[in-house]
């Protein structure tokens, strides 16, 4: 079965800006994601882990997507994230999310709850029967604890409308099963920064990436480079952006990135608690490695 690729490349895990008193900066926001489409960006995912979704309220969280769809204007797709634990509240922000224009869903795997790998099922195919949308699942298990089996990621590849999984388990092995398993059922992109070129190499799509936040035209020519034939040159690129790629991770996600961000001037504002400021020995770090990679002017 041949089903519509959403995209092919890099598509940033793009923060969720905010202001000094906490509400989200739309006009920053709508700045980020034109000046990702200018650096090469491939698909711009929003409201995601990297975009602080767990602390949005529900209006905050589609008004976010609406921004994007915005500001993004067709040039490249819009993936929403809606994923939730309660498949009622998904389904009720996928159809926002839906009639505001974007183009696809990222779902996450239920958290806390969990469910069991037959709920996985029902979880997913609810929301992408009722909206219509064709949608990405997220596999995350350090954040869920919850992991999708691949025999379980096959039986949804089977939906029409079930076109991709973003795959941040870590498990190369597991990514090499879910392609033997399914084939061209559905697309894998690399959920990690440092796992771009071993995913590709396994007839990956791409990345849905943090590193993209800061340097959007290397990630994109990671993918680029590898999809031209020149896999030396992608992995050269790749091996290149690893420490940059490590200091983004150096505590949890998004509170490097957000530093980052700050640093190349971009006033993308706190995290939300309960995520805290980076230490100054991490902010310096982060700081070496954006001067390493020649991105602070």
């Amino acid at each position: 079965m041949k089903k519509k690729t959403i995209f092919t490349g890099a598509g940033v895990a793009i923060i969720t800006p905010m202001q000094a008193d906490g509400t989200v900066d739309h006009a920053l926001l709508t700045r980020l994601v034109d000046e990702q489409i200018q650096g090469g960006t491939d698909a711009i995912v929003i409201c995601g882990t990297t975009g602080e979704a767990a602390t949005l309220t529900d209006e905050e969280h589609i008004a976010t997507i609406g921004t994007a769809v915005k500001a993004a204007a067709g040039r490249v797709p819009v993936v929403a994230g809606t994923g939730a634990n309660d498949t009622a509240h998904s389904l009720r922000l996928a159809t926002a999310a839906r009639d505001l224009g974007a183009d696809a869903l990222l779902l996450v795997t239920p958290y806390y709850n969990k469910t069991t790998q037959a709920g996985l099922i029902p979880h997913f195919l609810n929301v992408v029967d009722k909206v219509g949308l064709p949608a990405i699942l997220y596999n995350v298990p350090s954040r869920t604890g919850m992991n999708i089996e691949p025999a379980t990621v096959k039986k949804l590849a089977e939906h029409p409308l079930v076109c991709g999984i973003k795959e941040a388990s870590g498990n190369i092995s597991q990514v090499a099963t879910i392609r033997q398993m399914c084939g061209d059922d559905i697309d894998v992109y690399s959920g990690n920064d440092d796992q771009i070129v071993p995913i590709l190499s396994l007839g990956g799509k791409g990345v849905i990436s943090v590193l993209s936040n800061v340097a959007p035209r290397q990630t994109h020519d990671i993918c680029r480079l590898w999809f031209e034939g020149k896999a030396q040159e992608s992995l050269e690129l790749q091996l290149k952006l690893l420490p940059l790629a490590h200091a983004l991770f150096c505590e949890v996600n998004p509170i490097p990135v957000k530093e980052a961000m700050n640093q190349l001037g971009f006033p993308a504002g706190p995290c939300r608690l309960p995520l805290v400021p980076v230490s100054e020995a991490h902010r310096q770090l982060i700081h070496d490695e954006l001067q390493a990679a020649g991105l602070l002017k």
